[in-house]
């Protein structure tokens, strides 16, 4: 509930990819009927005579017809990952509680603008899907999951999900138009996570947002120990190539998703564990929480 952003900020953008994520209310780009005023222009054989603009008629020699705003339907999807490798941080938060906070912004955001919003939720015991829908209690009902899926006291029941998988599942659920947005770390990016991705963006318009810890771009060269709640590794014990090669690897695989979503059209953004998940909102303000 405090994640849902001020009013002022109801919708995604119109039409097209959201690349620069000009928040606003979703308005077609088409005319015709609607509910809310376009223009006016001159009568054309065929047109309605209830649509006739009587009153600028009245004060011109021409005869003219009102145009309004078509409403279209743009449902909003959001497949969020957390699976294993989102519950780690060693900054602030656990990469799944930042990602659970953007679900929850992008959930109120596309609700307040009068989005369907559904979900596809990569947990550790397998896939949670949420249909689209504009109801508040749908919302919350997703956000929960969410929220549950954050909790590590749940027993893993068999082996984690893929993102491949994922998204192959909301590549036959989503409707063309739709908008999509990812919110994971990407740890298993492959080859079939590429082809699926590929077959996503011909029918949905798709963000990718990327998160990420500080040690998971760089490890210190001294100081500090590292623990998957089982068992766990001192820093000072890895050699200086050891951490070069940890460093290369995430250098790497960023670099890898970055070509991919400027291939396929898709808008891109990564997230540190120590921002502000409103920075979403305005990638251009973003900064790092010290």
């Amino acid at each position: 509930m405090r994640a849902r952003p001020d009013r002022s900020v109801t919708g995604f953008a119109p039409g097209g990819r959201v690349s620069t994520h000009l928040w606003g209310a979703n308005r077609s780009v088409f005319r015709g009927r609607g509910m809310e005023y376009a223009e006016s222009r001159a009568y054309q054989p065929g047109d309605e005579p209830r649509s006739i603009d009587w009153r600028l008629t009245a004060r011109s020699d021409t005869t003219y017809t009102k145009l309004y705003h078509e409403e279209r339907e743009r449902p909003v999807y959001l497949l969020i990952d957390l699976r294993s490798p989102m519950h780690f941080g060693t900054r602030r938060r656990f990469k799944s509680n930042l990602a659970a906070e953007i679900a929850a912004l992008l959930a109120w955001t596309g609700h307040d603008g009068g989005d369907r919003v559904g979900a596809t939720i990569l947990t550790r015991s397998g896939l949670v899907e949420v249909a689209p829908s504009r109801s508040r209690a749908s919302v919350l009902g997703m956000l929960k999951r969410v929220s549950d899926a954050t909790l590590l006291d749940a027993e893993q029941d068999g082996a984690e999900p893929s993102m491949a998988t994922a998204l192959k599942r909301l590549t036959k659920v989503c409707r063309p138009g739709s908008l999509v947005f990812v919110v994971s770390d990407f740890s298993d990016l492959d080859a079939a996570t590429e082809r699926e991705f590929r077959r996503l963006t011909r029918r949905a318009n798709v963000t990718c947002i990327s998160i990420h810890d500080r040690m998971e771009e760089a490890l210190p060269a001294t100081g500090g120990r590292l623990s998957d709640g089982s068992g766990a590794i001192g820093v000072t014990s890895l050699t200086r190539a050891a951490r070069e090669r940890h460093s290369a690897g995430f250098a790497e695989r960023n670099a890898r998703l970055n070509a991919l979503a400027g291939h396929l059209g898709m808008a891109f953004h990564s997230l540190s564990t120590e921002d502000e998940a409103q920075s979403i909102l305005f990638p251009h303000r973003r900064r790092a929480v010290a």
